[in-house]
């Protein structure tokens, strides 16, 4: 969504680095390059005036750290400025204090509401919540029955007692949900109603009457991230007839400039609440300002990533697999690499995940022609083995690979670059699990004297070297001289060893004969 835009600002700042301080034309002409950048994104101008004067004022304020460079500077300045101009803090629902809590959906048709009506269910029901979909969109031809469609993907039951397409009243059936809750103890209603083509004044008027007969605790206004700079304006309108208390931007996966999402906000004065970027149900969070400023200043989401992966993860599971990675629970095998890459999976599209890695927007065109289907080409090869071969894929030699090839419907070089890459694999994470971590602790890889990496071993552990073999002269002279030389070698170890050639069983001498003194004699051996 944000592509250009983090391109754009990307090259901004490059042409900072390397710059010992911010002269004012070095701002000016950076202040210059972020307004072009906005207005490609399709920012409402307003918002970018009020934008680039606020980078401009900071940057040549007093508030400049010494301690970064002119490039960290500006991204440090620009990133809070976003996050402002997205609406500062996270917002979150305001439940009422007796249910069930009502939530209103209102919007343009077209930009994904009952849709979103679904995820929004279902988001409440893994938050433990018990919402009821109300299907209030009586105008749109199968409205209802695409609620009562998604509905029922999400686990959530729907109140539908009008068919739709043009028959019944909205109002009514809006009304009767609440009392339907009630009798039902749900805790959470959501009403969606019709979308409108336009500033429709006919629809307008109905979506404030379905307002003021339920009363809702949120107004929500839907809106597509991808029309540009009419959203606002639609924004707008929507606020001055029904009035809204937060925004959801749906679409945020597609590749428009983005420019909705950095606008409405800072036009209407509502903050953007949720966000929706795919087709799945599961596609659905909380709009975090902080997160969105660091994505588009390819910054990384680790935040949203970690907590996608604590949804996803089996805490017993992953505690297995750390303890096989540690040397404790037995060998790391294909079957639990297998079971990482589905957890792995189940967290969505891996192109996604990667992209909310730090730095990750230089890798664009390779994430984006990634072929997901790669696990289920691996998942086959895998499946393909016997439990040995998975248990301990060393057994796995050339007819085995054919098989497995044939098996899974893929090259026997598949095969190969799998159980290579396995191995390659767990050595790497072997080495993280026993390393620790940075700063030079136990098992580092490459660090002297750390038992099983790959520096200089202990001299109790190292094993101990084969004695080459003694080179002989051609010279005969020369040759004659190690031979006497080995000779009396052999002489010295046959009288014990003793390198001045006394033999071994020889008398030993007596101390009185040396004539020593007599603070020595506490020394010598008592008789």
């Amino acid at each position: 969504m944000f592509a250009t835009l983090s391109d754009r600002l990307a090259d901004t700042f490059k042409n900072l680095r390397g710059k010992g301080r911010l002269s004012d034309a070095d701002v000016d002409a950076t202040a210059r390059e972020i307004r072009v950048a906005l207005l490609e994104a399709d920012v409402a101008l307003p918002v970018v005036k009020q934008f680039v004067g606020a980078v401009r004022e900071r940057a040549r304020g007093a508030e400049v750290s010494q301690a970064l460079n002119p490039a960290q500077q500006v991204i440090k300045i620009v990133d809070e400025e976003l996050v402002n101009i997205l609406g500062g803090e996270t917002r979150r629902l305001r439940f009422a204090k007796t249910p069930p809590t009502v939530i209103m959906l209102a919007g343009l048709q077209g930009s994904g509401k009952t849709t979103l009506a679904a995820k929004l269910a279902l988001w409440l029901k893994d938050q433990g919540a018990s919402p009821l979909l109300v299907a209030a969109d009586l105008q749109r031809p199968n409205a209802v029955n695409q609620l009562q469609v998604n509905g029922e993907r999400a686990g959530v039951k729907v109140f539908a007692p009008e068919p739709g397409n043009g028959v019944g009243d909205p109002v009514a059936v809006a009304r009767a949900s609440v009392e339907e809750a009630r009798r039902t103890l749900h805790d959470v209603v959501i009403v969606d109603t019709a979308g409108r083509l336009g500033v429709d004044s006919e629809l307008m008027q109905q979506a404030a009457d379905i307002r003021d007969a339920v009363r809702p605790d949120e107004v929500l206004f839907v809106v597509d991230a991808m029309i540009g700079q009419d959203a606002v304006n639609t924004a707008q309108a929507f606020l001055d007839g029904v009035g809204y208390d937060g925004v959801v931007l749906t679409k945020l996966d597609g590749d428009a400039r983005g420019g909705a999402a950095l606008s409405i906000a800072s036009v209407t004065g509502k903050p953007v609440m949720f966000a929706s970027a795919g087709e799945k149900l599961t596609d659905f969070d909380l709009f975090h300002p902080d997160r969105m400023a660091s994505r588009i200043l390819d910054m990384g989401d680790m935040l949203t990533l970690i907590e996608q992966a604590e949804k996803t993860f089996d805490q017993e599971q992953a505690a297995k697999a750390a303890a096989k990675l540690s040397g404790q629970g037995g060998d790391f095998t294909l079957d639990d690499f297998l079971e990482q890459m589905q957890a792995i999976r189940k967290m969505g599209s891996l192109s996604k995940i990667m992209g909310m890695l730090p730095g990750m927007g230089q890798f664009r065109d390779q994430l984006e022609n990634f072929d997901e289907r790669e696990i289920d080409r691996i998942q086959a090869i895998i499946q393909s083995m016997t439990p040995g071969e998975r248990a301990n894929p060393k057994l796995i030699d050339g007819s085995r690979r054919a098989r497995i090839s044939k098996g899974s419907g893929t090259q026997v070089s598949d095969v190969n670059q799998l159980v290579d890459r396995f191995f390659e694999a767990r050595k790497m994470m072997l080495s993280m699990a026993r390393g620790g971590g940075m700063g030079g602790g136990p098992g580092m890889p490459g660090m002297p004297g750390m038992p099983g990496m790959g520096g200089k071993r202990s001299k109790a552990k190292q094993a101990p070297k084969k004695a080459k073999a003694k080179r002989v002269s051609g010279n005969p002279a020369k040759r004659a001289a190690q031979e006497r030389a080995a000779t009396q070698k052999g002489q010295d170890q046959a009288n014990g060893g003793n390198p001045f050639g006394v033999p071994a069983d020889s008398e030993k001498p007596n101390p009185a004969d040396f004539e020593l003194p007599a603070e020595f004699s506490k020394y010598l051996p008592r008789k």
